[in-house]
């Protein structure tokens, strides 16, 4: 029941990251929605279709497509508003991250065939995989490939959660604690700016 309103609350948050880059990239009414929910319930939708769980879930529960449109049409009349609340929508964004990340796997877990890796790496899918889909939409360089650390706090948020079943954990312990972890390293990231490594593109000087 937790998980079901941290997801309410993490595809809300994303739908308005979607509209808001909609916004700037000077889109209409349908563009702005078609990126929200793109952001929203792109991540899922890929895991989905590459482990072929069907219905889709937006598609089995039509509600969350309806609170996604919703949540981009608000966006798009309070975006002057909601400028102000920049920090509070990276707060929101860091939350709806690991809660993905956990859904993801907990769906992947469903099906017993899986490897642990595997796991990991479908909730990792559904953490990153809606923004990753609205930058590209957007013509923009997505987060996820960027110096930032995002897709490492998703990993980390499923290797404990896997970990902490595997070593037979009450679910729900497991789940808030990996929650917490992730969500913390992500806003100590966003704090400190914490960046992995960048490649210096000297390197390949000649190949271009």
């Amino acid at each position: 029941m937790l998980l079901h309103y941290i997801y309410l609350l993490a595809i809300s948050a994303e739908a308005v990251s979607g509209a808001l880059m909609g916004i700037r990239k000077d889109m209409d009414i349908f563009g702005i929605c078609l990126i929200g929910t793109v952001a929203a319930l792109g991540g899922g939708t890929v895991r989905d279709v590459l482990i072929g769980h069907y219905p889709l879930g937006w598609v089995a529960h039509p509600e969350y497509l309806a609170f996604t449109i919703c949540a981009a049409i608000v966006a798009a009349v309070a975006a002057r508003a909601l400028h102000h609340f920049k920090s509070a929508f990276l707060v929101v964004d860091a939350l709806g991250l690991v809660a993905f990340t956990v859904i993801g796997c907990d769906i992947a877990r469903s099906f017993s065939t899986f490897h642990p890796a595997i796991v990991v790496i479908l909730g990792m899918v559904t953490g990153v995989f809606g923004g990753l889909l609205r930058d590209v939409l957007c013509n923009e360089i997505p987060l996820v490939l960027r110096r930032e650390i995002y897709a490492s706090v998703s990993l980390l948020t499923g290797m404990t959660y896997v970990g902490l079943l595997h070593l037979t954990i009450d679910p729900r312990i497991a789940t808030l604690g990996s929650l917490l972890l992730g969500f913390s390293v992500r806003l100590l990231a966003i704090r400190f700016h914490w960046e992995l490594p960048r490649m210096d593109k000297e390197r390949v000087r000649g190949f271009d």
